[in-house]
């Protein structure tokens, strides 16, 4: 597939400087990296050919050469074509949006028929250019940083989660230099799939037989914190996490179900057969009963991570390839699990019965005294991805930020998983993506926690600001009523 990357650096950059100065300066420093994982590792678009893979022919970076100067000869060894853009006004704004219009629009018409425009940047500027390249039949991919407007997602064919583009395409090293990186080695696998590898050597080693594949899986599943059957810790499948990296002198068999050995210590077993097409029948007709009746029994729509995770607990040998799909997503949408639908949009995935009544009623149910604002706060959240969380859960959350912010210096990966164990340990929890939303909104919207204050009262205020900006972004209309419910939705204050 031939591909065109068009990059806003400083939208990207700045962006990255507010949640993180160290990713953002891997960002500027390290194109290589990131472009091997864009090349290597970013799944394409819906609707690409069968065994198509990505070539990106064009590399052009959008820079402003006045303030990011220094940037300029990493992204030339990178193989980048670089762009001038400085700024014309005394805001300091620059042309670079007319430019990659322009070079869009003028390879979309090239002799070489670019498949796919990939844009990194979140200005919603670029919303009416996405359009038309769909309307031609090109693929679209987008990395925005920060609350991309719901027309812009809306536009694009893949838009690239920002904390997996963080995570692997960025890498989470936390060296206090960071230099040009060479093309190889590889940046290290996440620091679950690390646990995951000792885990596994761990298990090998204390046993007197080669561990079948699906044992393995279901260890690695239960026993190491933030691993999930849906991601495998950004790899995709169980097989990709082992064949991320090199697991001698220890040797994995994939024939039938599935081991790994020491040859040191362990004989080969004999292949237990491949799965024939009864058994993979079988195993769809399980998991398909698995997540009808999944669904039907909860209060509200399920995470598809907690959807895989039960599947491979119940048949493990599911674990190595999803049943020959690959990927969960695959595999789920290869069920007939109706009147169940997948909501793809939402991180890793929901799935839910849209029939069903109850979980909005539950919801309303679980707000207490606050039920009267429910609707008003369920409407922003359609509109503007604001987590539907109670005002209860909203004001704990921020306790449990302030009380973190006290006892660590804040860095939003970490102070995330801080912060989730402590909503967890308290009988409160909230999911890690819920506290990113939070603590992303708060750093848009300025707030320094390093310089503080971080009280309860501060932060309500300052996401409530954010949120009533977001719902302007999106057009909609803000009234005394509305404003006075998101006060008492985030902010904690009497309507």
């Amino acid at each position: 597939m031939k591909s065109a990357l068009f990059v806003d650096f400083d939208n990207v950059y700045s962006g990255l400087r507010r949640l993180d100065p160290a990713c953002a300066d891997r960002f500027a420093r390290q194109p290589a990296q990131w472009m091997e994982w864009l090349i290597g590792s970013l799944k394409l678009p819906d609707y690409t050919a069968e065994g198509a893979k990505r070539r990106v022919l064009v590399r052009r970076c959008y820079l402003n050469p006045q303030a990011y100067q220094r940037f300029r000869p990493s992204f030339n060894l990178a193989g980048f074509e670089i762009v001038d853009c400085p700024a014309l006004t005394s805001e300091g704004k620059t042309s670079t949006d007319i430019h990659m219009v322009l070079d869009i629009v003028e390879l979309l018409q090239h002799e070489a028929k670019y498949d796919e425009f990939i844009v990194f940047s979140a200005d919603a500027d670029f919303t009416p250019v996405l359009r038309k390249l769909r309307r031609w039949d090109r693929r679209t991919t987008v990395l925005a940083i920060g609350f991309p407007s719901a027309a812009y997602r809306a536009s694009a064919d893949l838009l690239i989660d920002q904390d997996d583009f963080v995570r692997n395409a960025l890498g989470n090293e936390d060296d206090a230099e960071v230099r040009p990186a060479p093309p190889e080695p590889k940046a290290s696998p996440p620091e679950a799939a690390e646990s995951a590898f000792r885990l596994m050597r761990q298990t090998v080693a204390e046993s007197q037989v080669p561990v079948p594949l699906s044992r393995l899986a279901s260890l690695i599943l239960s026993k190491i914190d933030g691993m999930d059957a849906s991601s495998w810790a950004g790899f995709g499948s169980f097989r990709g996490l082992l064949e991320s990296k090199s697991v001698l002198p220890l040797e994995v068999c994939w024939e039938g179900g599935g081991y790994v050995r020491d040859p040191n210590r362990h004989t080969a077993s004999a292949p237990t057969g491949r799965q024939t097409g009864v058994d993979r029948d079988t195993l769809s007709h399980a998991a398909t009963n698995l997540v009808r009746s999944e669904v039907a029994k909860a209060r509200q729509p399920i995470q598809c991570g907690t959807l895989a995770n039960l599947i491979i607990q119940r048949h493990p040998q599911l674990a190595a390839d999803w049943n020959g799909k690959g990927t969960l997503r695959k595999f789920a949408e290869s069920l007939d699990v109706l009147p169940v639908v997948f909501d793809w949009s939402v991180s890793g995935g929901l799935a839910s019965d849209p029939a069903r009544a109850t979980p909005v009623q539950q919801s309303q149910e679980d707000w207490g005294d606050a039920r009267r604002l429910y609707s008003a706060a369920k409407m922003i959240h359609e509109v503007t991805g604001t987590p539907l969380l109670s005002p209860t859960k909203y004001q704990a959350l921020f306790g449990f930020i302030e009380a973190d912010s006290v006892a660590h210096p804040f860095h939003l990966m970490e102070t995330g998983k801080r912060v989730r164990d402590l909503c967890k340990a308290a009988g409160t929890p909230i999911s890690r993506s819920d506290i990113t939303y939070v603590l992303r909104g708060l750093l848009f919207r300025g707030h320094s926690f390093d310089d503080g204050p971080n009280d309860v009262a501060i932060l309500g205020s300052r996401l409530v600001e954010n949120v009533k900006s977001l719902c302007l972004r999106e057009q909609m209309e803000l009234d005394e009523v509305t404003v006075a419910a998101i006060e008492s939705w985030l902010g904690g204050s009497p309507s």
